[in-house]
């Protein structure tokens, strides 16, 4: 190889050779001499590299070269001769002092804007000695393209100015080898995570279940498209209010709402969201897409109304009603025999017009409503119009005040038969209608109130009138009732009567029992009283007999002088009447019912019958 060749391979800086060796090179004069099996000579080289050169069998000879260096160098069977060569090394060739290349050190953004230039380090640092190092920037997993390269001496970091694009997202690691070294083998870093983040931008609603508009019950698919951007989170808003979290509500880039219903309807926008840090955030929001849910219709109702022709005829004005239901609907009527009529409105009612009978029955219609996919019914009606007839009926229920006072009445008036009657109100033969000062008019199907405050102004005479609401000409009055706030808080003579007698017929209650309460008081004192001078009498009987029974069994008796004899027979009837003070004691405590009494009875008796046949004994 000539020092020309050698001279085109060698590269600048971000190459294999920096900037200054390359200058060296120019003025190295290299003449290389290979012989096998003879003798390889090395001369007038300055800062020469001659790597690989492995000659067996031969002799290499360096001379003349300063910084010159044959790494590699593996001589077998030959003698190496370096002479006159300041500073030159073998490097590989078991010389002392060689050392081994540390891990790389990686440094950079975790996350990065694309199309934005960013820098990253790699360095080794446990290197003890000055070599040229190349550190090359990959992909992890691909080394088929470098992302940057860079050559430093060891201990001198390395920089990577990076131009980011979608590509670099990724994990990434940094090689660093010795140049021109085959020996030490290089090292890898750890490897390090790059997010690149494009601003989002153009986010657009686009509605993938078909049209804006369709009835409710049927799902909506809506999906947030974007022009660019990535790391994208995406929220959905409905008139400008977040949608709220709902396991029925998947809602990502796209949202699915399973079972729509009339209230979902609204304006619905997509905002795309993305950042870089928490400082830098960029967002795009669409434009709204107007969602309309139509109602299903409503199972109609079916209401009628007598009118009264100018010949004197009268006909029925039918109208079919739904509560519910986006229009327009579609309104039929029906009969048991016959199809009606039908209309398609922009409203939720229809109204048909039919000729009728008064009194007699006309069999009975049925409403039929549409709209969408759903067809309902309502129920059958009688067609039956009866005039007003019967009696007249008006009766009020009073509002009590404070003191008991009557404050307000109700008013109630109804009529015994008629399908349409109307009422009128009447106070000293003038009409009172709607609400008033003191009054207030409340007509209903089958019955009409008069809310009426009780007062000076509300005196007089009432009564109500009732007519078919189609025809004035018949005309049925209640009868007349006169009203007056004094009159109303008046007691009448029969109710104070009432109230006196009730009240003298419990006085004299609570008299008789009183007095029949003393008289049983008074019974049971004698009861005790009797019982116990019965008991008395008992105990002196028993205690006289058992002093004659002492005497009849001949018991010695102490005789005492005549005059010591009345105080003996004092002495004795003291004793017996404090025996029979103690016995009293006694029977007080036990005798407590007339049970005991008539008991004591049956004792005395049975005592004095065993006594008679002991004394004729």
């Amino acid at each position: 190889m000539s020092a020309s060749s050698v001279k085109n391979k060698l590269p600048v800086k971000w190459g294999f050779l920096d900037k200054e060796e390359g200058e060296k090179m120019t003025t190295l004069r290299t003449t290389v001499v290979v012989l096998l099996g003879a003798s390889v000579l090395a001369a007038s080289v300055q800062g020469a590299s001659v790597p690989g050169a492995s000659v067996p069998g031969a002799s290499v000879l360096a001379a003349s070269v300063q910084g010159a260096s044959v790494p590699g160098a593996s001589v077998l069977v030959a003698s190496v001769l370096v002479a006159s060569v300041p500073g030159a090394s073998v490097p590989g060739a078991s010389v002392p002092g060689a050392s081994v290349l540390g891990r790389p050190l990686l440094y950079g953004p975790s996350t990065a804007l694309q199309k934005t230039v960013e820098e990253f380090q790699c360095e080794v640092e446990s290197s003890s000695k000055e070599v040229s190092i190349l550190y090359q920037l990959f992909r992890e997993g691909d080394r088929s393209k470098t992302l940057g390269f860079y050559t430093a001496l060891s201990g001198e970091m390395a920089n990577f100015p990076l131009f980011i694009t979608a590509s670099y997202e990724g994990y990434m690691v940094c090689v660093a080898s010795v140049q021109n070294n085959t020996v030490i083998q290089p090292t890898v870093s750890e490897r390090h995570h790059l997010r690149v983040v494009d601003p989002v931008n153009g986010a657009e609603v686009v509605v993938q279940s078909g049209s804006l508009e369709f009835y409710e019950g049927k799902p909506l698919s809506l999906r947030c498209n974007i022009t660019k951007g990535n790391h994208v989170s995406y929220q959905w808003l409905v008139d400008g209010k977040p949608l709220p979290l709902s396991p029925l509500h998947n809602q990502t880039q796209e949202l699915f709402l399973y079972s729509m219903v009339p209230q979902d309807s609204g304006e619905y926008t997509c905002v795309a969201t993305n950042q870089l840090n928490f400082t830098k955030v960029y967002s795009s929001r669409s434009t709204a897409k107007v969602i309309k849910v139509k109602e299903l219709v409503s199972e109609p109702d079916l209401l009628f109304l007598v009118l009264k022709e100018r010949d004197g005829t009268y006909f029925a004005l039918v109208t079919c009603q739904s509560l519910k239901g986006t229009p327009p609907i579609t309104f039929s009527l029906y009969s048991r025999s016959e199809f009606i009529s039908t209309e398609t409105v922009d409203e939720r009612f229809a109204r048909f017009s039919i000729p009728v009978v008064l009194d007699l029955h006309m069999g009975f219609l049925q409403c039929q409503a549409e709209n969408g996919d759903r067809v309902v019914y309502g129920q059958w009606t009688a067609m039956h119009v009866v005039s007003v007839g019967g009696a007249v009926t008006m009766h009020y229920d009073a509002d009590v005040g404070e003191n008991f006072s009557i404050v307000g009445l109700r008013f109630y008036c109804s009529v015994e038969r008629g399908t349409f009657p109307q009422y009128r109100w009447f106070l000293n033969g003038t009409v009172l209608e709607g609400r008033g000062d003191f009054y207030w008019v409340e007509n209903q199907p089958e019955r009409s109130i008069l809310l009426l405050s009780v007062g000076r102004s509300s005196a007089g005479t009432y009564h109500c009138d009732v007519s078919n609401s189609f025809d004035g000409t018949t005309v049925i009055s209640s009868e007349e009732r006169y009203i007056d706030k004094e009159v109303l808080n008046h007691l009448p003579t029969m109710v104070v009567a009432v109230v006196f007698g009730c009240f003298l017929f419990l006085v004299t209650l609570v008299t008789t029992c009183c007095f029949i309460g003393l008289l049983y008081l008074k019974r049971q004192c004698l009861v005790e009283k009797s019982t116990l001078d019965l008991k008395l009498g008992l105990e002196m009987h028993n205690i006289m007999v058992s002093d004659e029974d002492e005497g009849f069994l001949g018991r010695p008796c102490i005789m005492v002088a005549e005059d010591d004899n009345e105080d003996e027979e004092e002495y004795m009837e003291d004793e017996g009447v404090v025996r029979a003070a103690r016995i009293i004691d006694s029977d007080q405590e036990e005798v407590e019912s007339t049970d005991e009494w008539l008991q004591l009875q049956q004792e005395l008796k049975k005592t004095l019958e065993d006594e008679i046949p002991e004394k004729s004994f």
